[in-house]
């Protein structure tokens, strides 16, 4: 059966893929058979991609909140947006849970110009610079151009001493950061100049999306018991992680959730989180 992707592009409906995405959401793999074949009785010829992860979304989401939360994961950091800048805050804290130190939004002076840097992280005496490409458009990539750029931006910082973590610091690498993906040739060039690359799916075993679920680095807007409305309060009160909520769910009084609700956040976040 042919089906129609975000891009416009038609292909072959694949049960495997669909089956896979499913499991990594945590549903037990019964669970997981009877939603894929509940989903299809329902296709048709021509049905949209978007379509079917709205069927899998809320059929996962009638099993468990968590089960949901989990699969809507890059939909999640896309909400990250519009602008992006929520979307540097997150990767602050995923390199933070890696035991970088880390600062945001810093603007440096280099041998030309000033260039604002969206994620400074320092490790032992080694200091890198972030540059974060969000899109906002699922099908979105960033292709060689980028890394072409952003290293001309990075050879004008790397010769100046810098005041960040301490009076006198050195940027000595560089990172590149999407939500959504390289193509090949600005992998390619990013390899060849000594550029660090992470994406959605970048590189294969050590991508976003790994290190999410390796780290619980679920962010505020994959939870199904929250409006979008009140995800976005809570990004402003700088709360970016699920887990974050569960140390600190006076933030859910501040952004005027009842008790009842309250109770349904945490036990959600709980179990997305792998506390319970």
């Amino acid at each position: 059966m042919k089906i129609i992707k975000h891009s416009g592009d038609i292909v072959e409906f694949s049960a495997d893929k669909l089956k896979s995405s499913l499991l990594k959401s945590g549903a037990s793999a019964v669970v997981v058979e009877n939603i894929l074949q509940t989903i299809k009785k329902q296709m048709y010829e021509g049905i949209s991609t978007k379509h079917i992860y709205k069927m899998a979304f809320g059929l996962l989401k009638k099993t468990a909140n968590s089960h949901a939360a989990r699969y809507n994961l890059r939909e999640a950091i896309r909400l990250l947006g519009p602008a992006g800048f929520f979307f540097e805050k997150y990767i602050g804290r995923l390199f933070a849970s890696e035991h970088y130190e880390t600062k945001t939004n810093i603007t440096l002076q280099g041998k030309c110009v000033s260039h604002e840097i969206d994620v400074l992280i320092k490790k032992s005496d080694s200091i890198a610079m972030i540059e974060c490409k969000y899109h906002a458009g699922r099908d979105a990539a960033s292709d060689v151009k980028v890394p072409m750029y952003i290293l001309s931006r990075f050879n004008d910082l790397k010769v100046n001493q810098h005041a960040i973590f301490s009076d006198n610091d050195v940027v000595s690498k560089c990172w590149i950061v999407t939500n959504n993906r390289f193509t090949s040739d600005a992998i390619d060039f990013a390899n060849c100049s000594g550029l660090n690359m992470l994406s959605w799916n970048y590189p294969e075993d050590n991508n976003l999306k790994t290190k999410n679920d390796t780290h619980y680095l679920y962010p505020v807007t994959c939870l199904t018991t929250l409006s979008i409305a009140e995800k976005d309060k809570l990004l402003i009160l700088d709360v970016i992680l699920v887990k974050e909520i569960i140390n600190h769910s006076d933030c859910l009084e501040k952004i005027g959730l009842s008790s009842n609700r309250i109770k349904n956040v945490l036990k959600e976040a709980s179990e997305l989180c792998g506390f319970i």
